[in-house]
C-alpha cells in the first residue's frame, strides 16, 4: 500500500500544507509518503492502485476531488482537515488535533460511507441551489482567511435582503413540493454550511437530506438562522424550513439557477442526485449519527 499526500495549497489559511502534515505523519511511523497536488493529478492519478491510502490535505472541495480518485481506483480516503468549513471531517468525528489525526491514519480503521452522484459529479457534503450558492461563488479569499467558516455567514448576510426566492419543484421518492424557495440544500451527510447539523442524518444511512428554506421577512430569516446556530441542528419542519429524506432528489426551476456541489460551481438546474450507499472507503473510528429532529 502506498500513502499519497494530496496537497491543496491555499486551502483554509494556508498553514496546514504538505510539510505541516508530513511532520505529524512521520511521528506516527508513516515515513514513505508520495506528495502530490490535486491540480496536477494528470501526473500521478494513473499510478494510484487498489487499497492505496489517499490523504486529502485541504477543504471539502479537495476531499471531493480526492474521493473521486479513490472511487475510480478502489483506494482508501483519509481526511487531513485543512480548509475553511471541513464539514466532511465532522461526519467522521475526526479530531481537531493534528497529532491525533495522524494517529488515526496510522491506525487505519476503515468505514464505508455514502456518495451522492449528480450527473458526472459526486458530492460528499452538499449541493446548493439558490441563496446557499452565494458563499461559494462570492466569498473572496481575504474574507475566508480572516473570518474562516464565518465568511460564508458574512456573504449570506450581505445578500439575504436582496433575495426574493425562485419557483421550483422538489421531487423525492416520497413527495413533491412546489413553491417559491430561498434556498435548497441536498446533503449526503449530517453536516453542511460550516457545522449545521441535520436531524436524524448520517453519512452512511443511504439517504439524501433535502433542506429547503422558504422566502420570509429578513428578521424571521435571521431568527431562524440564529436558532439553527444556537441549537446546532436544522429543524425537521417549521414555517421557514422544511426537511425531507430520500435516496433520490430532483429539483426543477422555472429559470436556470446556479448549482454548487461541495463548494464548487456545478452548472445550473435542473438538478438530479442519487445516493450510492456505502461505496467509499474512508479512515475513521466512527460515522456520526446526528440527533433527533426538533
Amino acid at each position: 500500500m502506498t500513502y499519497w499526500l494530496v496537497d491543496s495549497p491555499g486551502s483554509g489559511d494556508g498553514t496546514r500544507n504538505a510539510d505541516f502534515w508530513l511532520g505529524h505523519l512521520q511521528e506516527q511511523g508513516i515515513t514513505d509518503v508520495e506528495v502530490c497536488h490535486l491540480d496536477e493529478q494528470g501526473q500521478w492519478r494513473e499510478r494510484v492502485a487498489k487499497d492505496d491510502c489517499l490523504m486529502a490535505a485541504g477543504g471539502d472541495g479537495t476531499v471531493n476531488g480526492v474521493a473521486e480518485i479513490c472511487l475510480e481506483n478502489d483506494a482508501i480516503l483519509a481526511v487531513l482537515p485543512s480548509g475553511t468549513a471541513n464539514d466532511f471531517a465532522r461526519n467522521l468525528n475526526i479530531p481537531d488535533e493534528p497529532q491525533q489525526i495522524a494517529q488515526l491514519v496510522a491506525e487505519g480503521t476503515v468505514q464505508n460511507i455514502d456518495v451522492a452522484v449528480a450527473g458526472e459529479r459526486i458530492f460528499l457534503n452538499v449541493a446548493h441551489i439558490g441563496l446557499g450558492t452565494l458563499p461559494a461563488r462570492e466569498a473572496d479569499g481575504p474574507t475566508k482567511k480572516w473570518l474562516g467558516q464565518f465568511s460564508y455567514v458574512a456573504t449570506l448576510f450581505r445578500q439575504i435582503g436582496e433575495q426574493r426566492g425562485f419557483h421550483a419543484e422538489i421531487q423525492t421518492e416520497e413527495s413533491a413540493m412546489k413553491g417559491r424557495w430561498l434556498s435548497v440544500a441536498i446533503a449526503s451527510g449530517a453536516f453542511f454550511g460550516g457545522g449545521h447539523e441535520i436531524p436524524e442524518a448520517s453519512a452512511n444511512d443511504g439517504q439524501l437530506n433535502v433542506v429547503a428554506v422558504k422566502p420570509r421577512p429578513l428578521l424571521q430569516l435571521l431568527f431562524a438562522f440564529l436558532m439553527v446556530r444556537l441549537n446546532g441542528e436544522t429543524p425537521r419542519r417549521t414555517s421557514t424550513i422544511v426537511q425531507v429524506k430520500s435516496p433520490v432528489c430532483q429539483v426543477r426551476t422555472n429559470q436556470p439557477k446556479p448549482v454548487t456541489v461541495d463548494g464548487d460551481e456545478a452548472g445550473t438546474t435542473p438538478f438530479e442526485a442519487v445516493c450510492k450507499k456505502g461505496v467509499l472507503r474512508v479512515i475513521g473510528r466512527e460515522v456520526v449519527q446526528a440527533g433527533r429532529a426538533m
